[in-house]
């Protein structure tokens, strides 16, 4: 097979371009760089079942190029942390809507299935835990940024049930929670590498708010394992799947957590976010996974601890 993989150079889509060249697939990947980076992918770029573009998904005729000649498209690409979001609205709205709109588009005129990456954002601020995959959409108003993300990955899913009802379209939609592990970076707002890193150089642990916040972190290898089992599944096309760990904690012990777990002489610092972000920010209060529709499918149940996750994280780090 020869996979397609749109922000293929990030956190999530290096992981899985790991385990589709370790399976003998062919593996292509078109990435902007703005928040992944050729460092991750850096050993492949030799191999003859590798290609890299540097590109964007607005550009339309190199992107209908690769989608002709890939088998599967894995659409990870997207303005993705909470930094990114607040900093940058437009590109990232555009980026999840028009380069959505045009993998879909494109899938669906040559006839390849797409596995579409959403996220538990599109939850917002619904307080009914857990949260289904038939759960109302609760989100702030447009005046704050915050929500910006959110509204345009809940429209990407919108434009893939459409394309599917439509024109037949094969699309899996992934709601991923919070997944974490080794390569990401604390640059986009990513709260276990900020913590992580602030431990390993005994800087305050910045914790929003009163910490009692809570969580359900997921290790990225648990995650691609269960996107790859998905695209597997006939059964699994025009639904929607969450993909998360049922392991709640809050961002208090997670703070104290890793500061016991990198030795840390650090304070915790309870700050406001507006300390970090611009106005415009919320926060939400809880963000736990249902994920009997996909335990059902393929017997999914994630196998790493929150303690391993943190320890593989910051053996990761240590090692930069």
């Amino acid at each position: 097979m020869k996979y397609l993989i749109t922000g293929g150079c990030g956190f999530i889509g290096s992981h899985l371009t790991d385990i589709l060249l370790e399976k003998n697939h062919s593996v292509e990947i078109l990435d902007d760089l703005s928040t992944g980076t050729i460092e991750n992918i850096k050993g492949y770029l030799d191999s003859p079942r590798f290609s890299l573009w540097i590109d964007t998904i607005l550009n339309y005729p190199l992107l209908t190029t690769l989608v002709q000649n890939s088998d599967f498209i894995f659409h990870l690409a997207a303005g993705v942390g909470v930094k990114t979001v607040m900093e940058n609205p437009l590109s990232t709205l555009e980026t999840n809507v028009e380069g959505t709109r045009n993998v879909l588009a494109l899938a669906t005129r040559y006839h390849k299935p797409v596995l579409l990456a959403s996220t538990s954002e599109v939850y917002g601020k619904n307080i009914h835990i857990p949260f289904s995959e038939e759960a109302d959409i609760v989100l702030g108003p447009t005046t704050k940024k915050r929500w910006g993300y959110a509204c345009s990955k809940a429209l990407d899913e919108f434009l893939a049930l459409a394309y599917r009802e439509t024109h037949g379209l094969n699309v899996i939609i992934a709601r991923l929670f919070n997944t974490v592990g080794p390569r990401q970076r604390e640059t986009y707002g990513m709260v276990i590498p900020r913590f992580i890193t602030q431990a390993l150089q005994n800087r305050p642990i910045t914790v929003f708010g009163d910490g009692s916040q809570t969580r359900c972190f997921i290790h990225c290898k648990d995650v691609v394992a269960a996107l790859i089992a998905l695209t597997e599944k006939k059964e699994a096309m025009g639904e929607i799947f969450n993909i998360g760990s049922h392991e709640e904690i809050s961002i208090k012990k997670l703070a104290q957590l890793i500061i016991r777990l990198t030795e840390s002489d650090s304070p915790i610092e309870y700050i406001s976010p507006t300390t970090l972000y611009a106005k415009g920010f919320e926060d939400m209060q809880k963000r736990v996974p249902d994920t009997t529709k996909i335990e059902k499918l393929i017997g999914f149940s994630p196998h790493y601890t929150i303690e391993r996750i943190i320890k593989e994280t910051i053996a990761y780090f240590q090692t930069q």
